[in-house]
């Protein structure tokens, strides 16, 4: 590549980042002035920088890319991460492969989750909880962007001779497609809760303490939930496919990074309806907010100062001390802020009974905070310890956080199937037998069919009954939602295609779109506890020709063959499963490097997945050994995957806007006449599910949620 076009690389990517810093740092003193005058006017200008830094991220990351497919080797970040050989496809995802280009891809994220929130709220521009959440989303962006400008930089030229090649990125960066999306996904994920983050600091400030922040936020944090989920979940998938042990989530520091925000977010997303129907744990939750925005702070130092020694983790650097600096400045900002106004987010009522829907949230809030504990822990434990006994290393692993995890998520399973029967406030043994006992028989079903089927021990049968509990409740409450919408439609005279789509329009929602997740949950749950359960691994040595036999299933061993490309070389092992197929695990070499490693063949079906990997190559002799894992239900963890997804999208379709419940003591609701289920009655007055005469008001969907 020409000297000339180097250089324009540099200039143009240390313009875009010159660019998105002052852009910040221009709407934080603008925003500032605006807010300490009371000028909405200029308040409201203050909102024209976000789309500012954006476009400094944005050009930053096109010069970025153009360095990449280009092999601009005068770049030290293109040098270190790139070389001739490396295909265009991992040359472009290279931007996300290292440090400098991992925090130019944050910056980017934020300048356009920035866009997005000042254009949503674009005729709201100059009061005073949009200026200050704006104000908070420009320092963070100011101090990422900073970052690059110092420690970070992306565009730093090298020192002396060009390079004529570079080792290209990690080989396990350049062996799977998931890497286009994996990362990504995650950024979309952690960068997300900036948003609720900057309003529950801007409500603070304002006294704007009342429930209106959370509704126009609540979808903010669902999409960055829905993002790190899913990013989540193509990780797992990803070390599934690439690193050879059989597994799908090793409990390694870079993973736990990712899942404390998740579980703190989770739990937010849970108890946030609590606020916005009863007036609720107003506290707990502006918590959950400044703990997830910090957890994903916490989690970009563990992942980029070179602190913690992982497959995911970045080499050392320089910016870890900011990290942490700014990690502190966080959660300081978020724990003063509340404690200053804590005589003023008391709640006016309270739980009126712990078998009730804010009970059952409360719980499960309780489960999330806890285990989100236990992972920090176990995270940051070798950590601490190494600090405090100079320099001696202890290392956490999977046994501990197994110990916690499995209590933990049969504990959620249950709450998932009993809270989508719970009214609000109190309820009856008669509401709850008919609600739950056919979900409860279909969870007895399933445990007594898997017995039968020789299927034993108490964890896998409690996931399994459970899974089937939860997953008919969850069931019955979408389909009791879809026939309330279609009868509503069919009594006021719609025709039968209009009833057909009220039904529809019936099963969008957050509620039934959070239905849809817990499924998917239910079905990873079920596919987790299968796969784990009852895996079984062995070895078998085979010379071409031979076959061997594991846990129902021919392994032939049919032959070798290399193969070279200019981006690596790879010496294959050919396998056939079961008469059929052509598997190939391999040993590969990637760029200039000398690592080599190792890829495996994967068998896959609905029922269990036969995994195959290159154990090890003789030096003499034609025997080889192979690697075989043996696990069920695999596949449905994909697909549960799937359909968290798709019940995230539904999630954020707007539906039917719901009054809050009256956040006072309410009796215990009574059935009313038997041929009425799922019909409840209210007192006068006690909330706005009664008529004008106090009542009983059916409910589409037929629980009082």
């Amino acid at each position: 590549m020409g000297r000339r076009a180097s250089a324009v690389n540099g200039a143009l990517g240390h313009t875009g980042v010159l660019l998105g810093f002052v852009a910040a740092l221009a709407g934080v003193t603008v925003i500032a002035v605006g807010l300490a005058r009371g000028r909405s006017s200029t308040t409201r200008r203050g909102q024209v920088y976000a789309p500012l830094v954006l476009l400094g991220g944005l050009i930053a990351l096109v010069a970025m890319e153009h360095a990449l497919l280009a092999h601009d080797f005068s770049l030290s970040y293109v040098a270190a991460n790139n070389s001739r050989a490396t295909p265009w496809l991992y040359s472009f995802t290279g931007l996300w492969s290292a440090l400098a280009g991992s925090i130019l891809l944050w910056g980017v994220v934020l300048g356009g989750y920035a866009t997005a929130m000042v254009w949503r709220f674009r005729r709201r521009a100059g009061e005073d909880l949009v200026g200050w959440a704006t104000l908070v989303v420009y320092v963070v962006a100011a101090f990422f962007f900073g970052l690059m400008l110092g420690p970070a930089d992306p565009f730093k030229h090298v020192v002396g001779a060009i390079p004529p090649n570079g080792p290209g990125p990690n080989a396990l960066l350049q062996n799977n497609p998931l890497v286009l999306i994996h990362p990504p996904m995650l950024y979309l994920g952690l960068v997300g809760f900036t948003l609720p983050f900057a309003f529950a600091v801007a409500s603070l400030i304002t006294g704007r303490l009342d429930e209106d922040w959370q509704g126009e936020t609540r979808r903010w944090t669902l999409f960055a939930w829905a993002f790190l989920t899913m990013g989540i979940l193509l990780g797992a998938w990803w070390s599934y496919e690439v690193l050879g042990w059989g597994g799908f989530w090793g409990w390694d520091p870079v993973e736990n990074a990712a899942l404390l925000p998740w579980l703190v977010g989770t739990a937010y997303l849970h108890s946030v309806m609590v606020q916005q129907r009863r007036g609720l744990l107003r506290i707990w939750n502006l918590s959950l907010v400044v703990a997830a925005f910090s957890l994903t702070i916490l989690g970009t130092f563990l992942t980029r100062s070179g602190v913690i020694q992982s497959v995911h983790s970045f080499t050392e650097s320089t910016i870890g001390p900011l990290l942490l600096g700014f990690f502190g400045l966080v959660l300081v900002t978020g724990v003063g802020l509340i404690a200053w106004r804590g005589d003023r987010l008391h709640s006016v009522g309270g739980i009126d009974s712990p078998i009730s829907r804010e009970g059952a949230f409360l719980a499960n809030n309780l489960l999330f905070v806890g285990f989100a504990f236990v992972v920090l822990l176990g995270t940051v434990f070798p950590l601490l310890y190494e600090a405090l006994n100079g320099g001696t290393q202890v290392g956490v692993g999977a046994p501990y956080f197994n110990r916690f995890f499995v209590p933990v998520g049969l504990g959620l399973l249950f709450l998932m199937a009993v809270a989508p029967a719970l009214p609000w406030r109190k309820t009856s043994v008669a509401i709850l037998r008919g609600r739950l006992a056919i979900p409860a028989a279909i969870g007895v079903a399933v445990v007594v069919v898997c017995v039968a089927s020789g299927i034993h021990g108490i964890e896998p049968l409690l996931a399994f009954g459970l899974g089937g509990f939860a997953a008919a409740s969850a069931g019955r409450s979408l389909l009791l939602s879809v026939r309330g919408a279609y009868r509503v439609a069919q009594s006021s005279g719609a025709s039968s295609n209009r009833a057909i789509l009220s039904g529809w329009r019936g099963f969008v929602g957050r509620a039934n779109g959070g239905m849809v997740v817990h499924i998917g949950v239910v079905v990873i749950a079920v596919g987790l506890a299968a796969a784990t359960s009852f895996l079984h691994r062995t070895e078998v040595h085979l010379a071409p020709g031979q076959t061997a036999t594991f846990a129902g299933h021919t392994v032939e061993f049919v032959g070798t063959r290399a193969v070279t490309s200019p981006s690596h070389s790879s010496f294959e092992a050919v396998l056939r499963v079961d008469g059929r197929g052509a598997f190939s695990p391999a040993v590969s070499q990637f760029g200039t490097g000398s690592a080599t490693v190792g890829t495996p063949a994967i068998d896959s079906s609905w029922r269990d997945d036969l995994y195959l990997t290159i154990a090890s190559i003789p030096d003499k002799g034609t025997v080889w050994t192979f690697g075989v894992v043996e696990q069920p239900l695999v596949m449905w963890l994909w697909i549960g995957a799937g359909l968290v997804g798709f019940g995230s999208v539904l999630s954020a379709i707007p539906g039917r806007r719901r009054r809050p419940t009256d956040p006072v003591s309410a009796p215990v609701p009574t059935r009313a006449r038997p041929d009425t289920q799922d019909r409840v009655e209210v007192p006068a007055g006690s909330g706005p599910r009664s008529g004008p005469g106090g009542e009983a008001v059916p409910v589409a969907g037929g629980d009082p949620s």
